[in-house]
């Protein structure tokens, strides 16, 4: 009795998300695994490409290729366990496992908005001042836009990471297909109110942040297109397609986020697949948004396939 009193929490979890679907989980299996299989085959190809390429070796192109690599890592992180869970019931995970996979998540996730950011400066650089592209995409200049955003990303994750795995945990049952951050924070049992402050700042502060830049470079890059009045299409093309990507993407996470803080009348099995698709879908289309459209990838990639088929097997 005069012991001081000690928390109770758990180090190993169970992963429980579509529960109440019950014997229909294993039906999700397929399109998740369609999914993920579409994201792993486009993404290596259109690294492969990139890679074999010496014409692709340009910036935008090499941009590109950390574009798909980090499209190709971020389903890894967490979809074959996920897949495990829906189809055998394998949903055990350790606090360090579930540590691990949130921050392979959000790292990954934030880097691909930081790509974003720096495809608009190489775009900036390209048709405001081409004169001195060469110069300014100069890996020694470049780096100068990188390191920034990059110690942000680490620092924002793992200080969230970090802060989750302080806690101590009430229940081992996490309303979820993979450890997200609120997932797993909402299982404490005491105050939360630093872990959800410092996950909303990391969430406003990365995506938000490169979104307003990428939106300021390409209004100045715009601007400067029609006052030439000369290939105009091709660049306010380009830009589009970057501002839809990231806008999508940027959509789907804060809502993701906002799902878990605010009182709403979505079922947990609709908050999930909302965190997934926001995960999931930007890793299978960009590939084809940003391989496909791009004229030089595309041209590469069907001469790879005409050679390919006069192979002898």
């Amino acid at each position: 009795k005069d012991l001081p009193e000690q928390n109770h929490t758990f180090t190993d979890f169970t992963l429980n998300g579509f529960h109440s679907l019950e014997e229909w989980r294993p039906l999700l299996f397929i399109p998740f695994f369609l999914m993920f299989l579409l994201s792993i085959t486009a993404n290596s190809t259109l690294i492969y490409l990139i890679k074999s390429q010496q014409s692709l070796h340009s910036p935008m192109y090499v941009l590109i290729g950390f574009m798909a690599l980090s499209d190709l890592t971020l389903p890894m992180v967490f979809v074959p366990h996920m897949l495990l869970n829906l189809l055998f019931n394998w949903s055990g995970i350790s606090l360090n496992g579930c540590l691990i996979q949130m921050f392979g998540i959000y790292f990954a996730g934030s880097f691909h908005s930081t790509l974003l950011f720096w495809m608009a400066l190489d775009r900036y650089f390209a048709i405001c001042k081409p004169l001195y592209y060469h110069k300014y995409m100069e890996i020694g200049n470049f780096m100068k836009f990188i390191v920034g955003p990059v110690m942000r990303n680490a620092l924002l994750v793992v200080t969230m990471v970090s802060l989750a795995g302080r806690l101590s945990f009430c229940t081992n049952i996490i309303d979820h297909c993979l450890c997200e951050h609120m997932a797993l924070v909402q299982l404490a049992c005491g105050d939360i109110t630093i872990n959800n402050f410092v996950g909303l700042f990391s969430a406003f502060l990365i995506p938000t942040t490169d979104f307003i830049l990428v939106a300021v470079s390409y209004v100045v890059i715009f601007v400067s297109v029609f006052r030439s009045g000369k290939g105009h299409l091709k660049a306010i093309n380009t830009c589009v397609t970057h501002l839809i990507v990231m806008s999508l993407s940027l959509t789907f996470a804060l809502i993701a986020f906002m799902l878990y803080r605010i009182r709403n009348e979505i079922s947990s099995s609709g908050r999930i697949f909302i965190s997934i698709l926001y995960l999931l879908v930007p890793s299978c289309i960009n590939p084809l948004i940003y391989g496909w459209r791009t004229k030089e990838i595309r041209l590469t990639f069907l001469r790879f396939i005409k050679i390919y088929k006069v192979l002898p097997i």
